[in-house]
C-alpha cells in the first residue's frame, strides 16, 4: 500500500517507519500523532500523546485480550490502569484520557515516562539514517539536538522536559495529514494488522479489533427467537428463566470481543440482566454447552417442523451463517440429538478454547447477585 506523493516531502521515507517493527510502540505514537494533527494541534506534548496511545491501546488489551509484544511496556500499562481504575473493559476513550489526566499514581507516572525512552526519537530513524548504532545510545538532549539539525522530518523537539515535552509538526507535514488522512490511517491500520496477526496467530477477526466495535446489529436473529416465543415456551441458559418478548437479548456464547462475528450458531437468546452480568466472559463449560444444545436443539427442530420458522431462518442464515460448511454440518435435515450436539460442539469448542487461552475468564451465573465468579 503506498502513501500518496509530494514535491515537497520525503514520503519515502516515511514509508519506511515500520521495517522491522519487533514492539508495538512506533504504531501507537505515530497513530496519536495522526489523531492529534486532525484535531488542529501542530504542537503536541509527550504527556498528551502517551495518554492517547494507551487511551487507543485499551480495547485491544483489555476487551479483545491481544497480545501487542514480547516484552511491551504499554500492554502491561494499560493492564495496569485497568487494576487501579475501575474502568471499564468497553469504556469510551475520552474517560480514559480524562483518567490519566487526573491520575496521581506514581507507578503509573513511571511507565509512561518508560515510553517516551525511545519512540520518538527511533520512529523518525529513516530520516536521519546517519544516526547509527551506538550513536543512538547517549542523552536525549545530544540525540535531540542531532536529529533537530535536520531539515525533512514530520517533527521537530521545541522543549525537551520530562512528559511536558513538545513536539512541533513541520507545517507542510501538517497539511500532507490533513489532505491525505484517510489514506495515511488505511496504511497504518494495514501495517497494524499485519503486525497483530503476528503476535497473535490464533485469534479470529483482528481487523474488527483494532478499534472500538460498531453497534452490531442483531435485530433478525432477536426476531427469529420472538418467533418461537410464540410457538411454544423458551428457557434462556444462564438462570433458566422463560424468556418474554419484552425481555430478551442476544448473546454471544464465545464473546462477541474474541470472535468479532455474528455467526448465528454462536447466538443465543437470554434476558438484558444476564447478558450484562456475562459481559464478556466465558459461560463455564460443563454448567452451560449442554444447556446451550438443548436449547438450540429445540430451534432446529422447529426449523423443519414450521414453515414460518424456516423462512425466518432463511432469512438469518443470509446475514448469519457465512460458512456453508458449518451451516451444512450444523443444520442440514435429519439430524438427530448426538449428531446435533456433536456438530455443535465442533465447530463452538474450539474457538471456545482458544478465547480461554487467550485469558477470557470463566463465568458462572449467580442468581441472586447477577455477578461474575
Amino acid at each position: 500500500m503506498q502513501l500518496p506523493y509530494s514535491d515537497n516531502l520525503e514520503t519515502e521515507y516515511l514509508s519506511h517507519i515500520f521495517d522491522n517493527t519487533s514492539e508495538c510502540y512506533k504504531f501507537f505514537w505515530f497513530q496519536a500523532i495522526i489523531f492529534k494533527v486532525l484535531e488542529g494541534k501542530q504542537y503536541i506534548t509527550y504527556e498528551e500523546l502517551i495518554d492517547e496511545m494507551i487511551a487507543n491501546a485499551w480495547y485491544m488489551v483489555v476487551e479483545y485480550h491481544l497480545n501487542l509484544g514480547p516484552r511491551d511496556t504499554l500492554e502491561g500499562l494499560v493492564h495496569y490502569l485497568h487494576q487501579i481504575s475501575q474502568l471499564r473493559s468497553s469504556e469510551k476513550k475520552e474517560n480514559i484520557i480524562d483518567y490519566l489526566k487526573n491520575c496521581k499514581d506514581k507507578e503509573i507516572a513511571k511507565r509512561k515516562r518508560i515510553l517516551t525512552k525511545n519512540v520518538p526519537y527511533r520512529m523518525q530513524a529513516p530520516f536521519v539514517a546517519h544516526i547509527r548504532g551506538k550513536e543512538w545510545n547517549v542523552s536525549e538532549q545530544i540525540l535531540v539536538s542531532k536529529i533537530n539539525q535536520e531539515h525533512r522530518l514530520m517533527y521537530y523537539f521545541e522543549m525537551l522536559n520530562g512528559m511536558q515535552s513538545v513536539i512541533r509538526i513541520d507545517p507542510d507535514w501538517f497539511a500532507y495529514i490533513h489532505k491525505n488522512q484517510e489514506i495515511i490511517k488505511g496504511w497504518l491500520q494495514y501495517h497494524m494488522l499485519i503486525y497483530l496477526q503476528r503476535r497473535n496467530p490464533s485469534v479470529p477477526g483482528i481487523a474488527g479489533k483494532l478499534y472500538p466495535p460498531k453497534e452490531r446489529k442483531l435485530e433478525r436473529v432477536k426476531k427469529y427467537w420472538k418467533l418461537l416465543l410464540t410457538l411454544q415456551p423458551i428457557y434462556e441458559i444462564y438462570g433458566y428463566k422463560q424468556l418474554s418478548e419484552k425481555d430478551i437479548s442476544i448473546d454471544h456464547f464465545v464473546p462477541w470481543s474474541y470472535v468479532a462475528h455474528d455467526e448465528f450458531w454462536n447466538l443465543h437468546p437470554t434476558i438484558r440482566s444476564i447478558n450484562s452480568s456475562k459481559s464478556n466472559s466465558l459461560p463455564d463449560w460443563k454448567t452451560y454447552f449442554p444447556r446451550l444444545v438443548k436449547l438450540e436443539y429445540i430451534s432446529y427442530n422447529m426449523i423443519w417442523k414450521y414453515h414460518v420458522v424456516h423462512d425466518e431462518f432463511e432469512k438469518c442464515r443470509k446475514e448469519h451463517l457465512n460458512d456453508d460448511i458449518v451451516r451444512r454440518k450444523i443444520y442440514q435435515v435429519g439430524q438427530d440429538f448426538v449428531s446435533f450436539s456433536n456438530a455443535l460442539e465442533e465447530t463452538i469448542q474450539p474457538v471456545y478454547q482458544s478465547a480461554k487461552n487467550c485469558g477470557f475468564k470463566n463465568w458462572i451465573y449467580e442468581e441472586k447477585c447477577g455477578i461474575n465468579r
